[in-house]
Parts: C-alpha cells; structure tokens; sequence
C-alpha cells in the first residue's frame, strides 16, 4: 500500500542510532557529527517507489558528498515477510543502484519509529546542527506517472542547507510503499 511521508516538525533533532552496516562495521549518527548536512533515507529493495528512483539517487548523493553532504539509507522492513530487504538483499541494491553511502539495516525497527518514518523512500534532511531542515519527496516523478526522474526537490532542499538557508515551504511529502512493520510493533498513533 502506498503511504505519503509524515511531515515531521522542521527543527526536530535528528534521532540517535548506531546499526550495523552492508559491509559489516557499525555506523552511528555520531560519525557525522562534523559534516554541514546529512540525509537520512528510508530504504528498502523490494519496493517500486525506490528502485524507481535508486539509481538518481544514488549518483546524485556521490556528487553532493563532495560539497559535504552525508549520507546513509537504512532498511527497517520486516525481513520475515519481505526477504528481499536483508541485508544479502541490500548489498545488491547497493551495488545495482550505486550507492556509496553507508546502508544499514535496522532489525528492530526502533529508529524508524524514531524518525517517524512511515514509507520508502521517506527522506529526512538535517543540518550542521542535526535540526530537521527538509522531509519530503525526491522528485515528482512516482512509478508509472511518466514524469522524469530528477531528484530536483530533494536537490534545492540539499543545495539551500549546504548554502546555510532554510528550505522553502511548502515541503512535498515523499510517497512511496508503507513500511513493513513486524507483527505487533507497528508505531502507535
């Protein structure tokens, strides 16, 4: 089923995490501590919204961590229901998408409830202070709308934070499939 992103509160800090990496290391928000901005974005294999949009992506986040942007994608689907989203899984969309950013994998699904992550992708973009600065859309392209695929709304959010700016509202919500939720640890309300 696809879900819009919920538009969390711009300013909302960016909620702590430490989880295990593809290539087997742990990343922690802490290791961003000096980069300008940092994009956190939910992620998954299986899902249309996001091999519709992977390879853009992952291109443009290469490009962007040479001006200071950094990046990670984290997996938090239910990987019983949904085995494509394992991490042999995300090694190969890492790999076919291009993705240089670390991509983790969040087995009890705490940190998307953390972030309110709803969808994948859902795109979460903090500044030099890890304040929420930009939650929205990649780009306005969806599978199938025949509109292309530019990453120009998460591009302008990222090119005003680098910049020192606030993002422009209104904010798009990004859309994209419902996150898979273990059996019982759905986020309440």
């Amino acid at each position: 089923m696809a879900l819009t992103s919920q538009m969390v509160p711009l300013g909302t800090p960016a909620p702590d995490f430490a989880l295990p990496s593809v290539d087997d290391r742990t990343v922690r928000l802490s290791d961003f501590a000096d980069a300008p901005a940092l994009l956190v974005v939910f992620l998954c294999n299986h899902c249309p919204y996001v091999r519709h949009v992977e390879a853009v992506l992952g291109k443009m986040l290469s490009e962007y961590a040479d001006q200071g942007l950094a990046a990670v994608g984290i997996s938090s689907n239910d990987v019983d229901s949904y085995p494509d989203d394992a991490p042999p899984g995300m090694a190969e969309q890492r790999r076919r998408a291009g993705f240089t950013f670390p991509y983790l994998y969040d087995e009890t699904q705490e940190v998307a409830k953390a972030y309110r992550a709803v969808c994948t992708p859902d795109f979460f973009l903090y500044d030099g202070e890890r304040r929420l600065a930009y939650r929205g859309q990649f780009d306005g392209s969806r599978p199938g709308n025949g509109v292309p695929v530019t990453g120009d709304s998460l591009r302008s959010a990222i090119d005003a934070v680098l910049a020192g700016r606030s993002v422009p509202e209104p904010h798009s919500p990004s859309m994209g499939c419902s996150m898979k939720w273990k059996p019982g640890n759905e986020p309440a309300g």
